[in-house]
């Protein structure tokens, strides 16, 4: 299904959304991010993170300061949680130890306190009903992806799921957004992508893809407003208004 979208910069189609892109976007697929984007998973990967810091006999870290951590991949964030700050850089045997530490607990809270984030399950409704091809780019591992996407009652949405393992490059590199519109056979300038950080704008300019982002997400802590996006939209069920003309 091809939809026409006209805003001008700072004039959207749909209240709370600002669109800083004057070209009609006609898209046939939405490719949407899973941390931040599609599920609220900062509680469970905080967890995880402060049961591998005491299980190392290290201080455990508010939510908030892990939440700041997020967005660049779980093996950045776990250095970023063994040294307590956002550019550390722990040793590299440190680091190599940690990391199946954190796996192994992530991998029993994975679903504890992670949910939907509101709007979520209403916008991927919309966006099926209307005929949209719908991928989830995330860069997550698979073991995590698929299990989180299943727990959450999402997976059924999506015709395709690549992971953070997938192919041998991820996000801010274009190649999972390209290999998705190959899979859907469309061009780029005809998907959008639906994030909450610069790995998705990245990406999305690298491959000639639309992006629209969510100001609720991670972007390790910076506000997303000063991300280079088509539109900023206040849940997924807005940016499927979005897409549908309203």
């Amino acid at each position: 299904m091809n939809q026409d979208i006209s805003h001008a910069a700072g004039i959207s189609p749909i209240n709370g959304a600002v669109g800083t892109d004057a070209r009609p976007v006609a898209v046939k697929a939405v490719m949407i991010d899973l941390d931040g984007t599609l599920l609220d998973t900062a509680p469970d990967l905080a967890l995880a993170a402060n049961l591998m810091l005491k299980e190392l006999g290290r201080r455990e870290l508010p939510l908030e300061t892990i939440r700041s951590y997020i967005g660049k991949g779980i093996r950045r964030l776990v250095a970023r949680a063994l040294t307590a700050s956002p550019d550390g850089e722990p040793g590299e045997e440190l680091l190599a130890r940690a990391m199946p530490i954190y796996e192994r607990h992530y991998a029993a809270v994975l679903y504890a306190s992670t949910r939907p984030y509101p709007g979520v399950v209403e916008g991927l409704e919309v966006l099926r009903a209307a005929g949209f091809h719908l991928a989830c780019i995330t860069n997550k591992a698979e073991a995590f992806t698929l299990p989180l996407l299943r727990a959450a009652g999402l997976i059924d949405y999506f015709g395709i799921v690549l992971s953070g393992d997938s192919l041998p490059k991820r996000k801010p590199d274009p190649m999972p957004l390209l290999h998705a519109c190959r899979l859907f056979g469309i061009a780029p300038h005809e998907m959008v992508l639906i994030g909450d950080s610069l790995n998705d704008t990245q990406a999305a300019r690298a491959a000639g893809c639309h992006v629209f982002c969510v100001p609720y997400g991670y972007n390790e802590g910076r506000d997303v407003r000063e991300l280079d996006c088509d539109a900023f939209v206040p849940s997924i069920s807005a940016a499927a208004a979005l897409l549908r003309g309203q």
